[in-house]
């Protein structure tokens, strides 16, 4: 299969950012998602293009959506939506190393929030396996 016969598929990745001391996670508030019309609230990061470095494309991401420099400590979790058969999304526990959050790009706004109110921010599916995760970071 060649060029047309091919499906576009997309890859994401994503930081869950955690403060460890304070035992908050950052998401990051969007409007209009061109991937998922009902996402609202997320991790912050973006789109893999072919041929990039996942590493260095998820810390780019990070700070142009967030202005913060963070450590990746490593993947722990995937998921293709249901609302989205063509998006793979890869999720990368994060540490913030340095800098001042700002929202920007197609981020309006951040926000610090516990694991236990992490699902009620998100209009899209929140797998079971993450919320379980994000519930024994605390």
């Amino acid at each position: 299969m060649k060029g047309k016969d091919l499906e576009e598929f997309n890859i994401v990745l994503l930081g869950i950012i955690f403060d460890p001391n304070k035992k908050r996670f950052l998401i990051g508030k969007r409007e209009k998602d061109i991937y998922i019309k009902k996402l609202t609230w997320c991790f912050p990061g973006g789109r893999l293009n072919h041929g990039e470095d996942l590493e260095k494309t998820l810390k780019r991401k990070i700070k142009e959506k967030t202005g913060l420099k963070i450590e990746n400590l490593g993947v722990v979790f995937s998921k293709i939506y249901p609302e989205k058969k063509d998006l793979l999304s890869i999720y990368f526990l994060c540490e913030v190393l340095e800098g001042k959050e700002k929202a920007s790009g197609d981020m309006v706004e951040l926000k610090w929030v516990k694991p236990e109110e992490l699902e009620n921010h998100f209009t899209t599916s929140f797998h079971p396996h993450m919320k379980e995760y994000v519930l024994n970071l605390k």
